[in-house]
């Protein structure tokens, strides 16, 4: 007789809607409900519509400031539009402060930015060192394009090329973008490891709390200080 084993694949299995559960020694296969459905989502909303607006209101000299250092020391707009993908595949404009050249990507077209990236201005690297580039996407939360907390959104390049490559990617835009999310607090920010960074994505999508987003908001905040793959 032959012994046959079979071992699943624990990124098929954590991404399914299935839940594993063991009762008295037996296994047991359960659908999984989503986490963020109904009240969850009035929840969450109002969570992000009350520290959006403090924030807005709170940072209205920083951004006065930053919006002159950018006008005053390189040519082109204060703000930076870029169309992503967020929740369930529909595109929107993300905001940022323009950290870049004008003509950052004519020549090689969409990629990430690498350290030391020499498309990125002077104000712009002390935007990207402490992530000031990315509070505009304040006014994203409060129009409802994003949440405060989520899966980063990606440009439609990618998310095609990403979802081809891999099972279950799209699966993380069942839930609003976020401006920070669990993968980046988990040291997964810039050039990572796109595998590690959607399973960390599905982990908060199936098991999102307001508490949960609480402690990434903290965890953001560390993160923030620390300049973590900031670049």
């Amino acid at each position: 007789n032959t012994d046959v084993q079979f071992v699943p694949d624990l990124f098929e299995l954590h991404t399914t809607k299935m839940r594993l559960t063991e009762v008295a020694g037996m296994p047991f296969i359960s659908v999984r409900e989503a986490a963020l459905s109904g009240a969850g989502r009035i929840v969450k909303r109002t969570f992000d519509l009350v520290l959006t607006s403090v924030g807005l209101v709170v940072l209205v000299p920083v951004f006065v400031a930053l919006a002159l250092a950018i006008k005053l020391t390189s040519r082109g707009p204060v703000l930076y539009r870029q169309p992503r993908v967020g929740r369930d595949g529909r595109e929107f404009g993300m905001l940022k402060f323009r950290s870049m050249r004008l003509d950052a990507e004519t020549q090689s077209g969409p990629v990430w930015t690498v350290e030391n990236d020499p498309r990125v201005t002077a104000v712009g690297r002390l935007l990207r060192r402490w992530s000031l580039d990315e509070l505009p996407q304040l006014w994203n939360v409060l129009r409802g394009d994003m949440s405060l907390v989520g899966p980063r959104p990606e440009r439609l390049v990618f998310v095609e090329k990403f979802t081809q490559e891999m099972p279950r990617y799209f699966e993380r835009h069942r839930v609003k973008s976020g401006l920070t999310g669990w993968a980046q607090v988990n040291g997964l920010r810039g050039n990572t490891s796109i595998e590690a960074r959607t399973l960390y994505d599905l982990h908060y999508v199936e098991n999102w709390s307001v508490w949960l987003d609480i402690r990434i908001l903290l965890m953001t905040v560390n993160h923030i200080l620390r300049g973590d793959n900031a670049y």
